[in-house]
């Protein structure tokens, strides 16, 4: 029989309080080089899936930007909300219609996309983001012409199907997100446009982040989805692609899912467009844009841009070596 005294319980106690802090100090240490480099640079994260619906996760989110700003970098967020506009149509009774994977929106249906998300959806994440502090300023792509789109038809059967003011984005100015960053502020943007006659677009939220990020001379695009990251064959297997070039991901978006294509397009997009890195990362993981960014390993799926001899590859990044940083 084993005896324990009080003495020795308080020393397991110590050792399990010292294995802790131990633990936490080697965190922060491992986070040093990350913090160096990406310290006074712009982040664009795109904000949707359950991590836009999951309280925890949402709280979560608004920790992690108020984080990243602390830390130095510049965090800009850009959301949809189209589970959240097809339930507030729903109770309009306003029936939700999709043409390839695009909402079908007519004049009706954009005053209801431009209410929920400009006056709903934006303005509950800038109020998650300030709870932590005075840092989060709303906008919307309309603001200062932040975003110039025009009308976007959908391809069905090889034609061209008018779905309304769905729009594709020509043009970004950054011009006011800029100055908000210049202030210290986290801008959080919604996913709708103008177009040149002044009319409001619908435009995709993946693709409105890149765009900006580009516009930005971001160092990141950070998109936040539903899966673990782009996997190598699925459904066949579950095994993720850690990093890939922009030729790479090229020659696999033909054969991606619905739901994965505008995501992989906007982060090929971003690269191509000058964005040293942009990673698809699983939104359902708490802190998951911490644990990217200041972390040796990184998770999700990263796409660099063309580099002689890169080919896709599912091993762990570890303290750069796998990274174009």
């Amino acid at each position: 029989m084993t005896i324990v005294t009080e003495e020795g319980t308080e020393a397991g106690t110590h050792e399990a309080r010292r294995a802790a802090a131990t633990a936490k100090a080697a965190t922060l240490i491992e986070a040093l080089p990350w913090l160096d480099r990406f310290h006074g640079e712009t982040v664009v994260i795109k904000y949707g899936g359950h991590a836009m619906t999951e309280d925890d996760l949402r709280a979560g989110f608004a920790q992690d930007l108020v984080f990243l700003r602390y830390a130095g970098l510049r965090p800009v967020v850009v959301h949809g909300g189209g589970p959240q506009v097809t339930e507030h149509l729903s109770r309009l009774g306003i029936e939700s219609a999709f043409t390839a994977g695009l909402r079908v929106t007519t004049p009706e249906t954009i005053d209801v996309v431009r209410m929920v998300l400009v006056g709903k959806v934006n303005k509950d994440i800038v109020g998650l983001i300030n709870r932590h502090g005075a840092f989060a300023v709303g906008l919307s792509g309309e603001d200062a012409n932040m975003f110039t789109a025009e009308r976007k038809l959908a391809v069905v059967d090889d034609e061209l199907v008018d779905i309304g003011l769905v729009g594709e984005i020509v043009a970004t100015d950054p011009g006011a997100v800029r100055a908000l960053i210049a202030d210290g502020r986290i801008p959080v943007v919604s996913s709708v446009a103008r177009g040149a006659g002044g009319e409001v677009y619908n435009v995709n939220a993946d693709t409105a982040a890149a765009a900006l990020a580009v516009a930005l001379g971001a160092a990141k695009l950070v998109v936040l989805t539903d899966v673990e990251g782009l996997y190598r064959d699925w459904p066949a297997s579950a095994e993720v692609i850690s990093q890939l070039s922009a030729q790479d991901l090229a020659r696999l978006l033909p054969n991606l899912t619905a739901g994965m294509i505008p995501k992989m397009e906007a982060c090929l997009a971003a690269v191509r467009g000058g964005v040293p890195q942009a990673h698809v990362l699983d939104g359902r993981l708490k802190h998951a844009v911490l644990l990217e960014i200041f972390t040796d390993s990184g998770i999700g799926t990263m796409v660099v841009p063309d580099m002689p001899d890169v080919a896709p590859s599912s091993s762990a990044r570890g303290g750069g070596e796998g990274r174009d940083d």
